[in-house]
C-alpha cells in the first residue's frame, strides 16, 4: 500500500512528535533518516517479545521472524499483520521500497528481496524507530 496519499490513524504536528520523540527519532521515524549500521542495541536483541513503533507504540514485527542479517540493523523476515504499509523510495540515486508505520506513518526502514525464507524478504529497520516490548 503506498503511504504517499493516506491519512494515518495518528497525526500530530512537527512540534508535537518532537515533543515526544527523541532527536534521533524525530530525524528517522518524522524525517526518513537513517540511522548508522551497527549503533542499535536491537540489532542484538533476540529475546521473546515484540518490536513497537517508537513513534505511536504500535506492535510491529515479532521476536520469532527476527534474524541476524550482519548489515547492521535490525532485520526481520515478516511484519504483523496490518502494522506496515510500504511506499516507493527513490533517494540516494536508486530505487528502494521504503516501511512506515501504518498507524502513524513513521519511516521506519525498507524493505530488501534477500532474506531468509519462508518470505524471502528482509525488512531492515532502524533500531531507533523501535521500542521492544519484552514477553
Amino acid at each position: 500500500m503506498n503511504t504517499q496519499n493516506n491519512q494515518f490513524e495518528i497525526n500530530k504536528t512537527e512540534d508535537e512528535w518532537k515533543e515526544t520523540l527523541t532527536p534521533d527519532q524525530f530525524r528517522v521515524l518524522r524525517k526518513h533518516g537513517t540511522e548508522r549500521a551497527g549503533t542499535s542495541p536491537l540489532d542484538k536483541e533476540y529475546s521473546k517479545g515484540t518490536f513497537a513503533c517508537a513513534g505511536c507504540g504500535t506492535p510491529l514485527f515479532s521476536s520469532e521472524t527476527k534474524f541476524n542479517s550482519g548489515t547492521g540493523w535490525p532485520s526481520f523476515y515478516q511484519p504483523l499483520d496490518s502494522a506496515v504499509e510500504t511506499s516507493v523510495d527513490r533517494s540516494l540515486f536508486m530505487t528502494r521500497v521504503e516501511v512506515h508505520c501504518a498507524k502513524c506513518g513513521g519511516h521506519l526502514g525498507h524493505v530488501f528481496e534477500d532474506g531468509p525464507r519462508p518470505t524471502g524478504l528482509r525488512y531492515c529497520m532502524n533500531g531507533v524507530a523501535l521500542e521492544f516490548k519484552p514477553e
